[in-house]
């Protein structure tokens, strides 16, 4: 038989092998694992005087945040505070949250979210505060059974570059390195951000 003729029909057999693989998966390599995943992406976010971006009318978080849902197809859902007293200036609102950390405070959230049983994946946002988590966001935490759930976390910060995994792992969830994304990109250069959070979504496998 011709030497061509045998290659040819190899490479065909690879090659519709791999268009099959891609017809059903989505149209994606491996990279889409978790396409089929049910993903929530919660998130704490503040506007008002932040530090380096000034006044704000969203908060940085709260911009990563619909960067995600937008890029997995998640639901997003905002962590509120249902008696919310935190002040608008940069300098209260850290004293604020210096003092409700030292009380290891819970403070109480408002909403709920629907069917949370149903997630696979929930990815976690907040700002670093005192290089830890808001604490309205161990709040959320605590609220909601976490076993058998993959969180993800993501953070926006000035300088810390650390999302606190490990206390994440309290909630019995597997919890995946998180995203720390500057809060002056994610609010001042909304392409480089976008960049950031494709990058670390593709390497995860979304």
């Amino acid at each position: 038989m011709n030497i061509k003729l045998i290659l040819i029909g190899i490479l065909i057999v690879v090659l519709g092998g791999f268009f099959f693989f891609k017809t059903n998966n989505g149209g994606k390599t491996m990279a889409g694992v978790n396409d089929n995943k049910k993903v929530l992406v919660a998130y704490f976010s503040r506007a008002g005087e932040q530090y380096s971006v000034g006044n704000i009318t969203e908060g940085n978080t709260a911009i990563i945040a619909k960067m995600i849902a937008d890029k997995t197809n998640g639901d997003l859902f905002e962590i509120k505070v249902k008696n919310d007293n935190y002040p608008k200036g940069y300098t209260e609102l850290t004293e604020y949250a210096k003092t409700e950390m030292s009380q290891n405070a819970r403070p109480e959230i408002i909403g709920k979210v629907e069917n949370f049983a149903d997630y696979d994946t929930v990815f976690v946002g907040y700002p670093i505060w005192w290089g830890d988590k808001p604490m309205p966001v161990y709040t959320f935490l605590d609220s909601y059974d976490f076993k058998g759930k993959t969180i993800i976390p993501f953070c926006t910060h000035e300088g810390s570059g650390y999302c606190g995994e490990q206390s994440m792992e309290l909630t019995g969830a597997k919890v995946i390195k998180g995203l720390a994304i500057y809060g002056h990109i994610a609010q001042n250069d909304r392409p480089q951000a976008d960049k950031q959070v494709s990058e670390w979504l593709k390497g995860l496998g979304f």
